[in-house]
């Protein structure tokens, strides 16, 4: 066997007396892609922190080809350690060759090389799969582009461990399959790799080897020869996966929540949609597509304009968030940390914002943070522990679960969701898809844009597909599938059409 180039040994970690990681190790071999799976507040995060350098643990030790040497991020770079995170760490207001080389630009004459920098930019955005120009600032690009960027970035230090954490959460299905193919690459090249995602069919497509984590211990630590999808969700949550998705009957009425003709916002045009009480309406397509601005332009987030629109028996577009909020419209965002929730705020106080942006009177009738409304609030959606807490202290899927209680209050009839369930495991992925057909049965209308097209598939009454920013067609009932999804998405009938 390999001496392991990264290695963590019988590592504990506890956060203000609360063990997160009670004795765990990994050993990173070169040449091999190793899976870390947990459901979300399984210390996968924690470890990654610890074996980059970024945490240092309570007890037991990192190894880096078979010596213990106490980590920091700098030590962490200098032996070839790079991390992906799924929360990026990019400088917008700086261009993409710029955040590739952050931190370890190339000089000549004591001056930055700009020649030599925008020539290994260009190879690494060629070889990750990313064609925009280099000079073009990152807070330009979607959130799947800036993923590639993040991805260049770890790879210009020519990495001898790579760890990916959740790297094709926000990227399209062609994208994806670069990544594959990248990582594949690596592998033969002998890069050891740590791969965390909540994809199963990732996982058992590219990784040779899993460790699982369950409550900050391991459950699990062997090849994945043999093991199938469902045996390893089983070892995730200790039992066996069940259904994935509720049980639902269609329960949509005839009058519409929403209903625009020749919607135009951002790069969406020419939009015809129609959203009613009682469904879930999927909106589908590549990633980048409009999804996005379609829900930012229905809740007035961003410049909007229509032929027609009717919101809640109200005629016009609301025109700014504050008339969504009151046409009984609510938001949750793609990117949860930092706009879904005030991550150094208190779990409570999070839920309070809703509120005391429509007055103070609810707000000054549950002035605590564990009032009686949150309490229940976190009962409802399944929030535990001290909710006077830091919402940072959460993993992501309570976070999302936070994200979505804090507009309960405000009894919302029409809910706008962008990508939902990214980065969240398996439990929590089910305990959301329970509440959205929960919201459906009670009336409300749901709209949710998703990246992950099972989710379409098994949730949704109608599925919208995008391409272009524009609705190329809506699909009901039998005609929902994967195959027609990705085929309207891609373009696949044209080309058929035009052979």
């Amino acid at each position: 066997m390999a001496t392991p180039v990264l290695e963590a040994r019988d590592v504990r970690k506890a956060f203000f007396g609360n063990p997160v990681l009670k004795g765990v190790s990994i050993a990173l071999e070169p040449g091999r892609v190793h899976a870390l799976l947990g459901e979300n507040g399984a210390g996968k995060s924690t470890l990654i922190n610890i074996l980059s350098g970024a945490l240092a643990p309570d007890s037991g030790g990192v190894l880096v080809d078979g010596v213990a040497l106490p980590l920091t991020p700098v030590v962490a770079r200098r032996h070839g350690i790079a991390v992906v995170q799924q929360e990026l760490s990019l400088t917008t207001h700086l261009s993409i060759a710029e955040n590739i080389g952050l931190g370890a630009f190339p000089r000549r004459f004591g001056l930055v090389d700009y020649g030599a920098l925008a020539r290994s930019a260009r190879a690494l955005c060629e070889r990750v799969g990313l064609d925009e120009d280099i000079a073009r600032p990152v807070g330009d690009l979607s959130l799947g582009r800036r993923q590639l960027v993040e991805i260049a970035k770890a790879l210009y230090r020519n990495p001898r461990v790579l760890i990916l954490d959740e790297p094709t959460s926000s990227l399209s299905a062609h994208e994806t399959r670069t990544l594959i193919g990248l990582v594949t690459a690596l592998k033969r090249q002998g890069t050891a790799i740590l791969y965390i995602s909540h994809r199963l069919a990732e996982v058992m497509e590219i990784c040779d080897y899993v460790t699982v984590l369950k409550d900050g211990s391991r459950t699990a630590d062997r090849s994945l020869d043999g093991v199938d999808a469902a045996a390893l969700v089983r070892l995730m949550v200790g039992r066996d996966p069940g259904d994935l998705f509720p049980t639902w009957r269609p329960t949509a009425e005839q009058q519409p929540a929403i209903a625009v003709r020749g919607f135009a916002a951002g790069r969406v045009r020419g939009v015809d949609l129609d959203l009613r009480a009682g469904e879930v309406l999927g909106i589908g397509g590549l990633v980048g597509q409009g999804q996005e601005d379609l829900l930012l332009g229905l809740y007035g987030a961003i410049p909007a304009a229509a032929t027609t629109a009717q919101f809640g028996g109200r005629d016009g577009l609301p025109g700014s968030v504050t008339a969504a909020n009151s046409c009984g419209l609510a938001y949750i965002p793609a990117d949860r940390k930092r706009e879904g929730v005030h991550l150094v705020h208190a779990i409570g106080s999070n839920m309070l914002l809703p509120g005391l942006a429509r007055g103070a009177g609810w707000a000054w009738r549950y002035p605590a943070p564990e009032s009686t409304q949150i309490r229940a609030l976190a009962a409802r959606f399944g929030i535990k522990g001290d909710l006077g807490r830091a919402a940072q202290a959460l993993s992501g899927g309570n976070q999302q679960k936070v994200a979505l209680a804090k507009w309960m209050p405000l009894d919302p009839k029409i809910l706008l969701l962008n990508d939902p369930t990214r980065g969240v495991d398996i439990e929590t992925k089910r305990d959301i898809y329970t509440m959205l057909r929960g919201f459906a049965a009670e009336g409300r209308a749901v709209m949710l844009a998703s990246s992950d097209t099972p989710e379409l598939v098994h949730l949704c009454d109608r599925v919208a597909v995008m391409r272009d920013g524009r609705v190329v067609a809506v699909l009901a009932g039998p005609e929902i599938s994967e195959e027609r999804i990705v085929a309207l998405a891609m373009a696949a009938d044209d080309v058929r059409s035009a052979a």
